[in-house]
């Protein structure tokens, strides 16, 4: 891939004391070198893969772990089969302690097969893990999860919520995009992808200029970072991600947290909803429906509903859980008559 030569903005990690909300609700990504560096999970990943797999396994319980395998001809790549009808991967449950003895097994082969255990529950797989490894996050309560493989390659995609990472072993290296650059990535299907969130169809590690010809503009407006053991990097919410695992023994433990009520829903509901009635409506009538998201939902004002009386806005008002979970309902009804 053709050099970057944006980085992403550094702190030292070291100075924070808690994390502070210039960070977490940052809508520009920041590294963070260092921040976990204390972590007994780092350190003993610094000593070797076998110390890592040996502090893993202290928490370790029966849960099993959804993994991902592939041919050591995909080179860790996780991505669609040649026509997009399927994957290049199979996924299978297994137990966690078993994952960690194959990678240990092919730590030393120079073409591995690739395997990969993402987005996995912290609490629920390794109790009492966050005891001894964890941050204040202050008002948060975000989701904690650990991934675990060897030398991958993830398409760039986006989350919703808001992201922390911390690399605990192996090296990564991070490729960011801002979400304006979504024409440029050569996004494939929304509803069809392997990880549950659309991916770029680039291939990072080759691109194809003459198939995917904007991508040279998406680079131009890239972050990039590589990350070592102890370092963190915090990724604001819908920026774009393309992550490589540059080790035989990876581990990353992320977290994630929305900065919006708990009640509300994903907009991914509404975008596919927006797809099913809007996009294909005459120009006319798509125009006219432009207008109406533009008044009532991306440019609304005081004046918006100012000359409703405030008891009857109803969802042109104030949203409450009680609120949304009866809009939630007539929007099912509609779709169910």
């Amino acid at each position: 891939m053709p050099l970057i030569a944006e980085r992403i903005r550094e702190v030292a990690a070291a100075d924070f004391r808690a994390l502070p909300d210039e960070v977490l609700e940052a809508t520009e990504p920041v590294v963070l070198r260092g921040l976990a560096a204390g972590w007994p999970v780092v350190r003993a990943g610094l000593e070797s893969q076998a110390a890592a797999t040996t502090y893993l396994r202290r928490f370790y319980k029966d849960a099993s772990v959804v993994a991902m395998a592939g041919d050591p001809a995909i080179g860790g790549r996780f991505f669609y089969n040649d026509d997009l009808s399927g994957f290049n991967y199979r996924m299978y449950r297994t137990r966690l302690d078993g994952v960690l003895t194959e990678l240990a097994q092919h730590a030393v082969e120079t073409n591995p097969p690739s395997l990969y255990v993402g987005s996995t529950a912290i609490d629920s797989v390794l109790p009492g893990f966050r005891a001894e490894n964890d941050f204040d996050f202050g008002k948060r309560a975000p989701v904690a999860s650990i991934w675990i493989g060897n030398r991958t390659r993830i398409a760039a995609h986006h989350d919703f919520p808001d992201n922390l990472a911390c690399v605990v072993a192996g090296h990564r290296r991070f490729t960011l995009f801002p979400p304006e650059q979504i024409a440029n990535l050569y996004v494939g299907p929304l509803e069809f992808n392997p990880a549950g969130q659309p991916i770029s169809l680039v291939d990072f590690a080759a691109p194809d200029f003459e198939k995917f010809p904007r991508f040279a503009d998406a680079l131009k407006a890239a972050r990039v970072a590589e990350l070592e053991p102890g370092d963190a990097i915090f990724i604001p919410s819908m920026w774009w991600h393309h992550i490589e695992a540059l080790d035989a023994f990876n581990v990353l433990v992320n977290y994630w947290w929305r900065q919006s009520p708990a009640y509300m829903d994903s907009p991914m509901g509404a975008l596919m909803l927006a797809l099913m009635t809007v996009r294909d409506l005459p120009p006319a009538q798509r125009a006219a429906w432009e207008s109406l998201f533009r008044h009532y939902v991306f440019e609304p004002g005081d004046e918006t509903a100012a000359h409703i009386p405030e008891r009857a806005r109803r969802a042109l008002g104030t949203l409450d859980a009680n609120l949304v979970r009866e809009m939630r309902s007539n929007v099912l009804a509609r779709f169910n008559r």
